[in-house]
This record gives structure tokens, sequence and C-alpha cells, in this order.
């Protein structure tokens, strides 16, 4: 019987990478042993900005061709050495891994997660995000729009005294995000990313919109701004998608976005580390430029009817 190959892990631990031949991208061939590589090699860049978040897993132990697991909690099978955090939710508690070393993210791999989506707070201060995140959603192809979009928040943020980032989704959309120090609790946050949503799809109600239901948007953009609620999560920065080539959720400089040869899916995890060869991390700077959560106006405050809220909770324990 052929050895399980094992990949050496830096900090302390190594893993078997069970089946390193199986398919999970069968439209390129991808295996599950390209996608622990990919991780193991990514990890430097990735876990700055998702160590101490919770983390919510998109697996696919039969392949990207089939539905996900959506997996929270930590199972049983897990080994001690992965972090843990425990969270309030609302009927119990939650215990959620955190991915905070290269040995985790190689290991999530092997447990098949394709995708890591993480929370807006750390758990040091669960309740209270350390961002503000647009994710801007098209409802069709037209990246142009969703390029344009970004440029005009850029510009509204940093009238705001915001120092915005962006990454391309790897699926159709961008994200961007403004830190912010720690704080205002989810609400608070969420209110005032309403309050600018709606400030710009005022300014373009032909293409922008915040309505939540797909049906009622027409063809618009959403400004969706509800990822800004407790318990709510996102694509990590550098998670592979579970899409045709398997790209990359990639923070990217502002001048990318400015031009017409970006898409938001166009680099996969074969050809990612000659895309970043030369390039700096355009995020390394994101901890350092937390400002204060503007203050919202009487008249600036956001119509929240049939809008969901970010509603917070109490507070997180490691595991």
């Amino acid at each position: 019987m052929r050895e399980k190959p094992t990949i050496p892990i830096f900090d302390g631990h190594s893993i078997t990478i069970t089946h390193p031949d199986k398919i999970l991208f069968p439209a390129d061939g991808i295996t599950k042993g390209e996608l622990a590589e990919y991780y193991q090699r990514i990890a430097g860049r990735m876990i700055p900005h998702v160590r101490d978040r919770p983390l919510h897993m998109n697996r696919y132990p039969g392949g990207i061709q089939w539905n996900p697991i959506q997996q929270k909690r930590v199972p049983d099978s897990f080994p001690a050495w992965i972090e843990r955090a425990t969270v309030e939710m609302k009927g119990g508690t939650i215990t959620h891994a955190l991915i905070n070393n290269s040995a985790t993210l190689v290991y999530l791999a092997n447990y098949n997660m394709v995708t890591a989506h993480v929370w807006l707070s750390r758990i040091q201060a669960i309740t209270q995000p350390d961002m503000v995140m647009f994710d801007l959603d098209p409802a069709d192809d037209a990246f142009s729009l969703v390029r344009r979009t970004a440029l005009t928040l850029k510009s509204v943020l940093e009238e705001l005294k915001l120092v915005p980032f962006v990454k391309v989704t790897g699926s159709r959309g961008l994200h961007v995000i403004a830190p912010i120090r720690v704080g205002p609790n989810f609400e608070e946050v969420h209110l005032f990313a309403d309050s600018v949503a709606q400030r710009l799809m005022a300014e373009d109600p032909e293409h922008l919109t915040t309505e939540f239901l797909k049906q009622k948007r027409e063809g618009r953009l959403f400004l969706d701004v509800n990822r800004n609620a407790y318990a709510q999560t996102a694509v990590a920065p550098y998670a592979v998608r579970a899409k045709a080539g398997a790209p990359v959720a990639l923070p990217i400089d502002w001048s990318e976005v400015e031009s017409s040869k970006l898409r938001p899916d166009g680099v996969g995890i074969r050809q990612v580390f000659q895309w970043l060869k030369g390039r700096e991390d355009p995020w390394k700077s994101m901890e350092r430029s937390q400002k204060p959560l503007p203050q919202l106006k009487e008249a600036e405050m956001p119509d929240r009817s049939g809008r969901r809220k970010g509603v917070s909770k109490k507070s997180a324990r490691r595991g």
C-alpha cells in the first residue's frame, strides 16, 4: 500500500493528506492535494486577516459539483491543537474553529474545506467588529458597474475619514472594507453601513439598490451591508471559491479596480502565486489603518423598514 504523503508544517505539526489525488474541481482536475498545498503556501498572507475570527466552513467531500456541507461547529474529531472559540447564539452556544496557524489551514483542507468564511469581529471583542463591509453584488456579469460603484464608495468613505480596502470575491463582485477602531457594536456599524449604502443608491437609483429581496432589485447592483451583523460571515481573504478554476478571493490595490481587465474570478490557485510575485499584500496596513466609526447625524439615519438589523449578543471564550 502506498504511504500517505505528509506536508511538513513549521508550527510544529505534520498533517497526513488522505486521498490527495481526489478531484475536487472536476472541470479543471484540481485535486485535494493541490488545495492543501495552496493553503499551506498562502498561510503567511492569509492568517493575519483571519486570526481569532470564528470560522464557517464550506466543505465539499465529493467535489464542488455537489452541494456543500455548511459547518460552523468544531467536530469532536478535531485535534486539540486547533484553537477554538465558543460564542453565544440564540438558544445556546456554538464552538467554532479559529485559523490561527498554517497547520490548521492544511488540516481544514484535508477536511475538504474549500472556502473559509469568517466573522467581522475577533474573539477578544466578539460583539464589536473591527471593520465595516460593503458587498457589491451585481445582478449579472456587468462588472464595469461593480468597479465604478466601488470607486464611488471609496471616495465616500475617504470623505468620512475612513481608509477603504478592496478585494475581488472570487465569485461575481467586490468587497469594500474600511477598518474601524473596536468600540461600536454591530448594530451601530450596521446602521452606518446602511446609511452609506442608501446615500449611494439615492445618487444612482437606476443602477443601485439596497433591496434585500432579489425580485425587487430589478436588475440593479445590490449594495449588501447585511454582513455587518453579529454571527454573519464573509469569504476570507485568500480563500478559494467553489467554482471552476478554483478562483481566489484576492485583496487587490485600488489601482487595479480602475482597469477594465479586472475580473472578480480571474485568478485561480494554479495562477495565484505567479500573480502575487513581486506584490506585497495590499491589506498589509489594514490593522494600523483603523479609524473611529463616524457618528451619524439624525438626518443621516437610514430607513430600516424591512431590514435585518445587526443585533449583537454577549461574549466569546476560547475553547
